[in-house]
């Protein structure tokens, strides 16, 4: 083999680097001397080059709009949950964050390979179970170590899962069709490895407005590699609705037609009196309590005064004519 010979002679060498030193070479100038490089991981995915995590945020605001709806239906009440800015977070570090017992889904997203994850803080369960059952949605705090769901809490988990994965997929439905199908349930996220803790994932969070239990959460945590198909439609702008008249129309309609069916419960006061507590103390059956009758008694619902009405009867049943409407702010 022939012996290459040097670009430049020894003299030559030493002439440049001596230039550079004392500054008489400008080494400033050639190709591309203002390209930012921006330093990356061969051995890591890099989030940034890939998914396009404002799409990502625009669904989750069209899931949750959905989600409200679909559980003001079950619930007869809307939860308070807000999305969060979505995070692409390696699963080891997530892992970390969380604290058993939690209800944890492992769910399978068709025709997007792997499997994805759904965690469902207690506090958002109690507080649904409260919900259900016509109280307040107050919850009963954190479920204490070591205890499982119960059968009825388990229950409403199905039905927050089932109005979840409706509701995902409808948001969904814009970018790409995706059928969400339940595998199975822990309650330790350890046990749940859905990937490598090394690998990255996809953290959607919906978080409940704070209450004396604190802050509950639902999270949806997706494999980063699960939507390396669809990161091309996802770099695409999301249609979300917004400024869609017709789009509008619909989701009014909808949320006016759940409005209109949620029950309530109206009472009739018919008079209110005061008594002292020796004097609750005392009573006996057959005791008379006399109290002045007002002209109307009056219609409550949800302890809030709506109507003046008259007490009569109509045929065989008690009834009640409404003489007018009371405002809101009418003490009771």
């Amino acid at each position: 083999m022939a012996e290459t010979q040097p670009l430049l002679s020894i003299e030559e060498l030493a002439a440049l680097s001596a230039g550079i030193v004392d500054g008489s070479l400008d080494v400033q100038s050639g190709y591309n001397v203002d390209v930012q490089v921006r330093k990356h991981d061969i051995a890591a995915e890099d989030s940034s080059l890939g998914v396009n995590v404002a799409s990502l945020d625009m669904i989750n605001e069209r899931f949750i709009r959905l989600f409200r709806l679909g559980m003001l239906e079950v619930l007869r009440t809307s939860p308070r949950m807000n999305p969060t800015r979505t995070q692409i977070v390696r699963f080891g570090d997530y892992l970390k964050d969380l604290k058993a017992p939690l209800s944890v889904n492992i769910v399978r997203m068709s025709p997007l390979r792997g499997y994805a994850m759904v965690v469902i803080e207690p506090t958002v369960v109690f507080s649904s179970l409260d919900s259900f059952f016509g109280g307040f949605g107050r919850g009963v705090g954190q479920l204490p170590p070591g205890r499982l769901f119960t059968p009825t809490e388990t229950r409403i988990i199905k039905i927050i899962l089932q109005v979840f994965f409706r509701s995902l997929k409808e948001a969904w439905s814009p970018l790409t069709p995706v059928d969400f199908e339940h595998i199975s349930s822990e309650i330790n996220p350890q046990f749940a490895q859905i990937v490598d803790e090394n690998d990255l994932v996809i953290l959607c969070r919906f978080e409940s407005e704070a209450t004396s239990q604190g802050a509950g959460f639902v999270d949806m945590v997706i494999p980063y590699v699960a939507l390396k198909p669809v990161r091309d439609l996802l770099r695409s702008r999301v249609q979300t609705g917004d400024g869609n008249e017709d789009s509008d129309k619909v989701w009014r309609g909808q949320l006016t037609d759940a409005v209109h069916d949620a029950e309530l419960e109206m009472q009739i006061l018919l008079g209110k009196l005061s008594i002292s507590l020796q004097q609750l103390q005392t009573m006996q059956p057959g005791d008379v309590l006399p109290f002045k009758k007002a002209d109307f008694a009056r219609a409550m619902v949800e302890d809030m005064p709506v109507y003046d009405v008259e007490v009569g009867a109509m045929g065989s049943q008690v009834a009640v004519k409404i003489v007018n409407a009371i405002s809101p702010n009418t003490p009771t």
